[in-house]
């Protein structure tokens, strides 16, 4: 009888084991085309607006190296840290706006917007001596005379894709944040396609060099813009736009807390690839390892367009979730993200690792490059695994409204243990380019990964819930 009852329950237990595989089963399946239901749109998204940066790249580069390191500062350190914190800035309103619409407070979402133009144009303004003074800047910071001057002239015609940042930075977060990604990865499709047709006229047709290249992506920026624009107020948000209204201004400083705080927070981690293009500007043969770093982060800066496409689809699951009171989705809607993003990210460390020797080739082909980039292909593997993780962990504080906590981590991570530990590694070990970058890798994003790890593990997603339902209701309140 004992034994017939033992069986029983056994049986039961196993009945209802699989019952629980199974449901597991179908969460993960119903949360992952909720999730590539963003994904996949915004990886398309950030890949052909990375693009145009590296078509803009490649051309330079094929026309000279000093037009490559010129180019690589002008877009890679001088408009990409003023990018960095303008996208961080950005960010406020992807929470405001992913938590609004979770709670369906649709009409919010236009009025926050507005907010987020009004405070990232003082932004940009306050931003454009570092454009005007590039030269002097550049030369102060020890990169070569030659680059230096070059990178600032480039730079200067830069300032019109600077200034369209401010509304293509939040056209796409208040799009992406009510599910309207479809939109914005068509207009971006657009844009690089165009983009590459100018580019091409104006550097080989017309015979413009890097400043025609540089003219060319200011354009297809602007198209991109346009685009969205026209998008958003003529009709196709018919729930989220309702106009421009006076109320754009007020709430202003709450919005502005929220805005500083995302910004610092993803610019402390941004600036932190192009420090090192400036450090080994510093570095003895420094064209060579400005050009061979620059073909490095152009391909990582690429393939962390599908990372950075999971920070932005679980930027917005948890935030819809959060903002509709359901703590424990949001919670398993970031594990079912970390968990894809980090297969992928594996893959592409294989693929890198495997066609090491031709991944220069796209950029330069100078022999002196393609050797230094091959040297520095393993380094560049273990990046991208690691760049598969940390990005959606930045999704979900991105989601959650943690900016203020997050750039704490990342100034004593990044700045504080990565930096030194990088000049220590170039120059007192004399291990050059490789030395910095593999200090700046385990020393600043490894230790920032670890700990965003660790807080996202230990918080309360319940009490995470009931802080967004509140931070709703005092925006309103404003």
């Amino acid at each position: 009888m004992d034994e017939k009852l033992e069986e029983h329950l056994l049986e039961d237990y196993k009945n209802e084991e699989e019952h629980e595989e199974k449901d597991l089963k179908t969460r993960v399946w119903i949360e992952s085309k909720k999730l590539w239901e963003v994904v996949g749109p915004a990886a398309i998204t950030c890949i052909a607006n990375y693009t145009m940066n590296v078509v803009t790249q490649a051309l330079a580069g094929h026309i000279g190296d000093v037009e490559l390191a010129s180019m690589s500062v002008a877009n890679s350190v001088i408009l990409a840290f003023n990018y960095g914190l303008l996208l961080g800035m950005a960010t406020g309103l992807e929470t405001v706006c992913g938590q609004a619409f979770g709670g369906k407070k649709y009409n919010m979402l236009g009025i926050y917007l507005q907010r987020s133009w009004v405070v990232l144009f003082l932004a940009s303004i306050l931003l454009l001596p570092l454009y005007i003074y590039a030269t002097p800047i550049l030369k102060f910071l020890g990169q070569p005379k030659d680059v230096a001057e070059l990178s600032g002239v480039l730079s200067i015609w830069f300032i019109p894709m600077h200034l369209g940042c401010v509304f293509q930075c939040s056209l796409q977060r208040f799009l992406l944040s009510q599910l309207k990604i479809n939109a914005v990865a068509f207009i971006s499709t657009v844009s690089l396609i165009i983009h590459v047709v100018i580019s091409w006229l104006f550097v080989h047709y017309f015979q413009l060099g890097v400043i025609g290249a540089t003219v060319a992506l200011d354009i297809s920026w602007w198209i991109s813009v346009l685009g969205m624009f026209v998008y958003t107020v003529g009709g196709w948000c018919p729930l989220t736009w309702n106009g421009f209204s006076m109320e754009a201004f007020s709430g202003l400083w709450e919005f502005l807390k929220l805005s500083v705080a995302a910004g610092i927070m993803f610019c402390l981690e941004f600036w932190y690839y192009r420090i090192l293009i400036l450090m080994a500007g510093n570095l003895k043969n420094a064209t060579i390892a400005v050009d061979a770093l620059s073909v490095c982060m152009s391909i990582n800066g690429w393939e962390i367009m599908i990372p950075f496409a999971f920070l932005a689809a679980t930027g917005v699951r948890v935030a819809n979730e959060l903002g509709a009171g359901n703590g424990k989705a949001a919670k398993f809607a970031a594990n079912v993200s970390l968990a894809q993003s980090s297969i992928l990210g594996i893959i592409f460390c294989v693929i890198i690792i495997i066609y090491h020797h031709q991944l220069a080739l796209i950029f330069s082909s100078s022999p002196d490059v393609t050797s230094a980039v091959d040297k520095l292909s393993y380094l560049l593997a273990f990046t991208i695994l690691l760049n598969s993780v940390q990005p959606v962990l930045s999704g979900v504080a991105i989601g959650s409204g943690w900016q203020s906590m997050v750039a704490y981590v990342n100034l004593g991570s990044y700045y504080i243990i990565g930096l030194p530990l990088g000049f220590v590694m170039g120059w007192v070990f004399d291990l050059g380019v490789e030395g910095i970058w593999c200090a700046m890798i385990f020393g600043g994003t490894a230790v920032q990964t670890g700990i965003l790890a660790i807080i996202t593990i230990r918080r309360d997603w319940e009490k995470e819930a009931r802080k967004a339902l509140d931070r709703g209701q005092r925006c309103i309140a404003n």
